[in-house]
């Protein structure tokens, strides 16, 4: 069906998400290479790939999970190898870049890490790279070299699209300002309303959210919080407390990357006005973590189609996470 040629490919994986890199491969019906994994005494890390790469187009999947820097050494390792075995294309598939929030110089004395970690890719072989959805949109700008911010939204379109909900009830919440841009293409793809709370950040598990959202939800009882990631759930939490003091009788929570570190996931799931929460699987999620509200989507087709039209010289526009056009046509 895909038409790669199975002796010109390699797909490589780290340790952070193989599930992940095994449903890419199998998308395209091309084999998971294996990868070699140890520690020596001292604790460094040896990696070997377990196939030739000679003049061959590679691709390495691996999520910056934590443990973010073994995953990363790990994915700079690999890339290295690659180039140093003379591969043609050197393809780095990070489906979250952690390191997207680290986006400005807001202290002194700091590091603008997105971009560092940007640098070292290339340096160590990187000659393309993909991702899903970053934090910040401008950290494309810090690669060099050839970069395709991927987006799951036209998943989570058909996902709320067969619910049939009314848009007389429903509104799309952006937790932030920083993030409506999203929420808006969201929003009208669904032909929904859309919110945006005024959030300032106190900490990492503390923030404020502004009184200015109640007059854009008047007459709504159902709301979709639409977010890019979700780690502590400290935002999402308190945006529901106000929505519900402000009379939504239920809320949906979407977000790309769900790290629901600590207890965040069954705090979010112990609201009770919280319906379902969606995200995907650029994160892995502990068995021991799920919870019946939880839905996750597979973002495996969307990789493998980024994969296959670069292979095939097609654009990729579509799957981009700032185009604007109706996502009719995708897999």
């Amino acid at each position: 069906m895909w038409g790669l040629d199975k002796n010109d490919v390699r797909l490589f994986s780290g340790q952070a998400h193989p599930a992940l890199a095994a449903g890419i491969a199998s998308h395209l019906d091309i084999p998971l290479d294996p990868t070699y994994f140890s520690r020596f005494s001292n604790d460094n890390l040896y990696v070997q790939l377990g196939a030739s790469v000679r003049e061959r187009r590679v691709y390495i999947v691996q999520s910056l999970i934590p443990p973010v820097s073994d995953n990363l050494m790990e994915l700079l390792m690999m890339l290295d190898i690659a180039r140093s075995a003379g591969a043609s294309q050197i393809h780095a598939i990070l489906p979250y870049f952690s390191y997207a929030r680290s986006d400005k110089k807001d202290a002194p004395r700091i590091s603008i890490t997105a971009r560092l970690v940007a640098d070292l890719l290339a340096t160590a072989g990187m000659t393309h790279f993909m991702t899903m959805t970053l934090h910040s949109p401008q950290v494309h700008g810090f690669f060099s070299t050839p970069t395709d911010p991927l987006t799951a939204r036209h998943l989570f379109v058909r996902n709320i699209q067969d619910r049939r909900f009314d848009p007389t009830e429903t509104v799309v919440v952006s937790p932030d300002i920083g993030r409506a841009k999203s929420a808006a293409r969201f929003a009208r793809h669904l032909g929904f309303m859309m919110a945006a709370a005024e959030k300032e950040r106190i900490s990492d598990n503390q923030v404020i959210i502004g009184d200015a959202i109640e007059r854009q939800i008047f007459g709504f009882r159902r709301a979709i919080i639409y977010d890019d990631e979700i780690v502590t759930g400290t935002t999402v939490l308190e945006l529901c407390k106000i929505l519900v003091h402000l009379g939504i009788e239920e809320i949906f929570v979407i977000c790309t990357h769900g790290l629901f570190a600590g207890s965040a996931l069954e705090n979010l799931c112990r609201v009770p006005q919280i319906i379902h929460i969606i995200t995907t699987d650029t994160v892995p999620i502990d068995e021991s973590k799920k919870n019946p509200k939880l839905e996750i989507l597979s973002v495996a087709p969307v990789f493998a189609e980024a994969i296959w039209r670069n292979a095939t010289r097609q654009s990729i526009g579509n799957l981009y996470t700032f185009h604007e056009e109706p996502e009719e046509n995708l897999i």
